[in-house]
């Protein structure tokens, strides 16, 4: 047998026991779902119940972006289904459902010496890796990518089998029968689901099976505004009338609740942060206040009502013993020394690296400060623990994670956790983290009974971590014409990725993870820095700026400030090169049709005047994996600061499986870029944000959302997803269209953090 390179590097990562036949062994899974009375199992998929109704397992959590929306379509599509007998069922934690495009797509985070073998999102390693870890993490718009092929591959085996089921009641082939609309026809006669599912399941499935030849996709020129939409997300009428279920809507009999405080935030080495005291007595006056619980780093009371524990925590006043406290200050010097000294390393080249080395004629300094997530719903979940066992209900990206992170809390084996899957009411990728996950867990055991934990909302600026900050110098070589000849991206920012991995995977401290990766670079902190135009020589290095502060990912993660940098940078050669800044990106698109297609039509939507003096209107594009997007922003300045009055966007992003929740996804997408344009950045000192509250984190309200309008390019690329390209453009829109408007330029984010 030969021995490839590939195999020679598997088999030392795993010191020589990571065998060939560790990959191509077959591997058998128990039923994740098992069917209840009067239901029918067609593989780990889908059931179909004797009243016909077809329930879909979603193992993916829904926070608002829809999947329990477009994984059952695609079902329905393929199947043939009337979309009104759809149901979702939430999937437990499973190797079936292993989310191998994300395993691979975050390689440098679990292998990272040698990510390179696993990248492959259809590769063995990856996807072995996902299964023995039941990776079922949501991330990264990858849930179409990860489930699309093997949910059609389980709807087409149940049509098949369907379809059998009825020939074999007719005395006809299979191949003549028609399965649509929730029916199987033949010559005028038909039978449904329902009555054909007892049946259907005695039949062995086809391999391969039986794909209808076309994709699952809606033209958006099929909806024009008020048009009838053909699958209306089915999570709407359940949040409209209040009864779809979240973590605060848990009740157990004799349930205890709690609040926390958490110390304030620390890192590096040596750094600490623990509960030095409180007043027990003062909570003892508390009607229904149970006892305090304490834990690292944080002290919980329990009480009848939430409302009894969280008064019982202002009145005990809890002390902290602190080192090592978190300092914005400190933070800024880091970021600039970084600049100033740091060696950095080149993570990026194309072209000849003399045109982009040395003193470039043009350079700018831009500044990102870290920004927190600034989600509606706290944190929350609910815990019982009984001989044993612990139930757990908490809606988290990261189901495994949060087992096992509650598992260890209270000295349980994670096979002893119980998970029950809640939606989310938003998460822009906080909820990857589980810390509440094990606070519950410690609460419920020293408790003896149910307790269910939501944090108060300064708890959530005070405990999360923010997105990571950053500082670009970037850098130009202009020819004569104003023609980019070399481009240099300089930018200094903490290996935040890294850390997070050391954290999510290996089981760090903050400060153990910070540690760990100091001084390395990060490709991923610098996603998206790599611009998307034809440019002779490229360059992009990345100085790791060693701040103690831990970071977080946040929706659409480096490419929503390295688009900042991107675009406001190449909107200021434009100007300084006395060019148009549409035409003068579209010159440089010659390689990016697609890119240039949207960069024209939202031209055209926006009524584009050329961007000059005192226009008010910003131009600004991005790219994301295969999903690009172009946005004009229309802004001004008036007496109670930054007014945006119109945002228009076009997007690519290949085919559109469902037509409005894409259009959904990019419109809260620029609304969440816009929050991020404007606020969401607090100043830390001793530990501390210096704001705790919404409504001081400068967030738009309804009243001061834009006009929103959004187009899609009719497109037959494999699907992007569209809920992170919105947040990367709108800060450089709108940057530059306060350039236009008042001849200011901004180049700090948020805007408001300089002077207007």
């Amino acid at each position: 047998m030969q021995v490839s390179r590939r195999g020679v590097l598997i088999g030392a990562l795993a010191g020589g026991g990571l065998a060939v036949g560790y990959l191509l062994r077959p591997r058998r899974f128990p039923l994740p779902l098992e069917p209840e009375q009067d239901e029918y199992a067609f593989g780990a998929w889908i059931k179909i119940a004797a009243d016909g109704v077809v329930s879909v397992a979603v193992p993916q959590v829904e926070m608002g972006q829809g999947v329990t929306t477009l994984l059952p379509q695609v079902v329905a599509w393929e199947l043939g289904a009337d979309w009104r007998q759809i149901a979702v069922e939430s999937a437990p934690v499973s190797a079936i459902y292993a989310n191998a495009v994300l395993a691979a797509k975050w390689a440098p985070l679990w292998m990272p010496l040698a990510p390179s073998v696993a990248e492959a999102p259809d590769g063995f390693l990856a996807r072995r890796w996902a299964e023995d870890n039941r990776f079922n993490v949501t991330a990264d718009g990858t849930s179409l990518a990860a489930y699309e092929a093997p949910i059609r591959a389980a709807a087409a085996s149940a049509r098949a089998l369907l379809a059998q089921a009825a020939a074999k009641r007719w005395g006809v082939t299979a191949e003549e029968c028609e399965v649509s609309g929730g029916l199987v026809h033949h010559a005028g006669k038909v039978l449904s689901f329902g009555a054909l599912a007892e049946d259907a399941a005695t039949f062995s499935p086809p391999d391969p099976p039986p794909l209808r030849p076309d994709f699952p996709a809606e033209k958006p020129g099929e909806f024009p505004p008020g048009a009838p939409l053909r699958y209306p997300r089915l999570d709407l009428p359940s949040k409209v009338d209040g009864s779809w279920v979240f973590a605060g809507d848990v009740r157990l009999p004799d349930m205890l609740r709690a609040s926390i405080r958490h110390a304030p935030l620390v890192g590096g080495q040596g750094a600490m942060a623990e509960v030095s005291g409180l007043n027990e007595q003062a909570a003892k006056t508390v009607r229904g206040f149970r006892r305090f619980v304490q834990g690292p780093g944080w002290v919980a009371a329990l009480a009848d009502d939430w409302w009894s524990a969280e008064t019982a925590l202002v009145r005990a006043q809890p002390r902290y013993r602190v080192i090592g406290a978190l300092d914005s200050d400190a933070i800024d010097n880091a970021l600039d020394s970084a600049m100033r000294t740091g060696a950095g390393e080149r993570i990026h080249l194309t072209g000849d690296s003399a045109a982009v080395d040395g003193l470039l004629p043009v350079q700018i300094r831009y500044e990102v400060a870290p920004a927190t997530h600034a989600v509606i719903e706290t944190a929350c979940a609910t815990a019982r623990f009984e001989n044993g066992t612990l139930d757990l209900w908490i809606g988290t990206q990261a189901p495994e994670a949060a087992r096992a992170a509650a598992a260890e809390a209270i000295g349980i084996g994670i096979g002893k956790v119980v998970h029950y899957p809640m939606a989310l009411g938003g998460s822009f990728d906080l909820r990857l983290e589980c810390a509440h996950a094990a606070q519950v867990a410690l609460l419920a055991k020293e408790a003896g009974r149910p307790v269910q934990l939501t944090w108060p909302r300064g708890e959530e600026f005070r405990a999360a971590f923010p997105r990571m900050p950053a500082v670009a110098v970037m850098a130009a070589r202009p020819d004569a014409e104003g023609n980019i000849a070399g481009w240099r991206a300089r930018i200094a920012a903490p290996p935040g990725m890294r850390a997070f991995g050391r954290r999510f995977f290996h089981g760090d401290t903050p400060g153990e993870a910070i540690a760990a990766v100091a001084g390395k670079a990060d490709p991923m902190a610098l996603a998206g820095a790599v611009p998307a135009y034809a440019i002779p020589a490229i360059a992009v290095d990345h100085l790791p700026a060693a701040i103690d502060l831990p970071t977080a990912r946040m929706r659409g993660n480096a490419h929503g400030y390295t688009a900042f940098f991107n675009e406001s940078f190449i909107d200021e050669l434009a100007h300084r090169a006395g060019r148009e800044p549409l035409s003068y990106r579209m010159a440089m698109l010659g390689r990016d049709a697609r890119l240039a297609e949207c960069l024209q039509r939202v031209a055209a939507l926006s009524e584009w005047g050329g961007g000059g003096d005192n226009s008010g209107q910003g131009i600004a594009c991005h790219v994301i994996g295969d999903g690009r997007i172009a946005v004009v922003a229309s802004a001004r300045r008036d007496e109670n600061g930054v007014r945006v009055d119109r945002l228009s966007a076009v997007a690519d992003v290949g085919r559109v499986v469902n037509f409005d929740i894409a259009r959904q996804q990019i419109e809260g997408g620029l609304v969440f870029g816009l929050g991020l344009t404007l606020g969401c950045a607090p100043r830390y000192v001793g530990g501390r944000p210096d704001s705790d509250r919404l409504g001081e984190m400068a967030l738009p309200v309804l009243a001061d959302c834009p006009r929103i309008e959004v187009e899609f390019i009719e497109s037959k690329a494999d699907p992007a997803d569209p809920g992170e390209l919105g947040v990367a453009a709108v800060a450089p829109a709108v940057a530059n269209a306060l350039y236009s408007a008042t001849g200011l330029r901004f180049r700090r984010l948020p805007l408001f953090a300089e002077e207007l």
